[in-house]
């Protein structure tokens, strides 16, 4: 593969590793079409029974790039539209994927992360692990699908929960909240999440790969639409005094101030 992921199969088992380790595994342009490239390699695999998706070092991912949008020259909707499309691709592949996909959440969990681990159809999480919802913080809304997989996860009152006031959720929160299912000691993830992975492929793939499909028929409003609208919604906020406020003051390390209205 590239330079952001490293990727492994062992037997009928795919791990993929966003490897930007400096970045907190941070999604950019390069690793949002190797992500591409990878997801959908695994797909068409028929070798491929089940897919982790993990992070290298210390984070899972740390959610969209701030460099990519802090450096980009022209309108910052334009910045938003061009990763955005990248990671709805990637979400919107992992639920059509005819098999099984896990991840394993080793840390930092947060914006894009976030977004990218809910809609794996299992997640086990180290001890360690962080989740942040990350967007609102900064003059953001969510994308990725967030506003639909944790809704229709943990319930409207949470997840609004989650948006207006963006807690840290410890790894044990996010289990209790339902957003993990299940929590394992740091040096026992990845042979844990293997494990799992080898019980979910030893089934049948015919019947999960129709389940999964009636899985994203339920969601009702469409997951697609879902992602042009949250995609549509970033990219307008992104132009916004809340927004230059709020990633300046993160890259500052400093509290918002926040005058823009609704």
């Amino acid at each position: 593969m590239g330079n952001t992921l490293i990727v492994e199969k062992l037997g009928s088992i795919l791990t993929i590793g966003l490897n930007r380790p400096e970045s907190l595994n941070a999604l950019n342009v390069e690793m949002g079409d190797e992500l591409v490239t990878a997801i959908s390699n695994a797909s068409g695999d028929k070798s491929i029974r089940a897919v982790i998706i993990t992070g290298s070092g210390k984070a899972f991912c740390a959610g969209g790039d701030l460099q990519f949008f802090t450096g980009w020259k022209g309108p910052k909707h334009e910045a938003f539209g061009i990763l955005t499309n990248r990671l709805h691709r990637i979400i919107i592949d992992i639920r059509h994927m005819p098999k099984p996909v896990i991840s394993a959440i080793n840390g930092v969990a947060s914006g894009a992360g976030f977004s990218l681990a809910m809609a794996c159809d299992l997640r086990i999480a180290s001890i360690d692990a962080k989740f942040k919802q990350a967007y609102t913080s900064i003059g953001l809304v969510p994308d990725g699908g967030w506003t639909i997989s944790v809704a229709r996860q943990i319930g409207i009152a949470k997840t609004s929960e989650l948006l207006l006031l963006d807690p840290v959720l410890k790894a044990e929160d996010a289990f209790n909240l339902g957003l993990v299912n299940r929590v394992v000691p740091s040096i026992e993830l990845m042979e844990q999440a293997k494990e799992l992975a080898r019980q979910v492929s030893s089934k049948s793939l015919t019947a999960f790969a129709q389940g999964k499909v009636l899985i994203n028929q339920s969601l009702g409003f469409g997951l697609a639409d879902q992602l042009e609208a949250e995609r549509n919604g970033i990219m307008s906020v992104s132009e916004t005094s809340d927004f230059i406020e709020g990633i300046s003051a993160f890259l500052e390390k400093r509290v918002p101030e926040f005058k823009g209205t609704a």
